[in-house]
């Protein structure tokens, strides 16, 4: 098992670092709409889609979608995915009880858009937008803070919840987690930030800024892993697919992501507003 992630993880990695950080805009658009393709073929079974055909046809579906909405205005999507989260908040609180709320194959599949979208849509945001780290005018550098805002809250939700994880975060959803670990990976974030503020030379109302809107998207980060990890419950699945040996599927990799992204991407519009 252990091989089989370092390979799987050996090949993709060049092929995330080559399409995220080394395309042009079009071809970025293109790289990640595969991605939330492929994801979409996963939500697809989370949703109760029986047989690959239909399976097959949510994903083009929704790959259809994103082609219609590849030029429409990005905000109202991205308040409309900040709106959603809180909605999937409140379902992962009243798991399984409310479960009859969502347990229809449509709401599921309805849930996979609006989860799968905003996602894209925030991420194209981020790459075409006028953004600016500090002294830092570079899009691709705040692409890469939003990965990082999720990778930081991870190691430190890990190393704390080891440490200290008795009091669990979501026990009838993620046995796993714990308040420590929100903790701790909260810490390590609001860490990263004052880093990464320093380094760009923001400006104490920048960096008071970006500190609020990484600790926020790092908890909304949270969010987005224990959606994916109750609807796998309901479902009685370990992964969405097995597409990455070692790793189990795309959404696996990329469920913190679907809920950080619109959400960082919404923040940082709004912050870049106020800041000038």
């Amino acid at each position: 098992m252990l091989m089989q992630r370092v390979l799987t993880a050996l090949i993709m990695a060049p092929i995330a670092v080559g399409g995220l950080f080394f395309l042009p805009p079009h071809g970025f658009a293109l790289f990640t709409g595969a991605i939330i393709t492929i994801g979409a073929w996963e939500w697809a079974r989370m949703s109760g889609w029986q047989g690959q055909a239909a399976r097959i046809g949510y994903a083009l579906a929704m790959a259809l979608l994103m082609f219609l909405l590849r030029h429409a205005p990005a905000l109202p999507i991205l308040w409309l995915a900040a709106a959603w989260w809180i909605i999937a908040l409140v379902m992962i609180a009243r798991y399984p009880a409310a479960v009859d709320a969502w347990r229809a194959v449509p709401v599921r599949s309805l849930m996979g858009v609006v989860v799968l979208i905003p996602a894209w849509i925030g991420l194209n945001h981020l790459r075409n937008g006028d953004f600016a780290l500090g002294s830092v005018h570079n899009n691709l550098v705040l692409i890469l803070y939003t990965l990082c805002i999720v990778w930081a809250a991870d190691i430190g939700a890990f190393f704390a919840g080891r440490r200290w994880g008795h009091r669990k975060l979501a026990p009838r959803v993620s046995p796993g987690k714990s308040w420590a670990g929100v903790y701790g990976g909260l810490a390590s974030v609001g860490l990263l930030a004052i880093v990464v503020s320093l380094l760009t030379g923001c400006s104490g109302v920048q960096a008071t800024g970006l500190l609020l809107v990484s600790l926020f998207v790092a908890l909304v980060s949270v969010v987005g892993d224990l959606f994916e990890s109750m609807l796998k419950r309901y479902c009685g699945l370990k992964d969405s697919s097995q597409l990455l040996p070692g790793h189990g599927g795309f959404m696996d990799r990329i469920d913190s992501l679907t809920a950080a992204i619109p959400v960082f991407s919404l923040c940082m519009t709004l912050l870049m507003r106020v800041t000038g």
